[in-house]
């Protein structure tokens, strides 16, 4: 396939693997999930229900913009390197409360 040198290496795969309309609504669909990942990780308080389902369809919408920026820079990749690194605090934080509460 021809211009799709400029995208990035998971698009591409996926463009090359299912074809472009597939491909675009996977890679919208993973970056709404990693969204959705670093938002819980980083950023998620107690909500309700209905505002929880607010906030994801926010996300999934802004998600549509990420997905423009996407073609160019490197969002789903730096999506899931916040991923791995919230992820890594939050296991970090809670064996260090495990720990602190087993010594009290």
């Amino acid at each position: 396939m021809e211009g799709i040198e400029h995208v990035g290496p998971i698009l591409r795969a996926l463009i090359q693997q299912f074809g472009v309309g597939t491909a675009v609504q996977m890679y919208w669909a993973i970056l709404i999930v990693l969204s959705i990942l670093v938002y819980n990780l980083g950023f998620a308080k107690k909500l309700k229900l209905w505002q929880n389902i607010i906030v994801y369809f926010s996300l999934a919408i802004g998600s549509l913009l990420l997905l423009v920026l996407s073609y160019q820079l490197p969002v789903v990749e730096s999506l899931m390197v916040a991923a791995l690194v919230l992820g890594t605090y939050k296991f970090r934080l809670k064996k260090h409360q495990k720990e602190e509460k087993m010594s009290s």
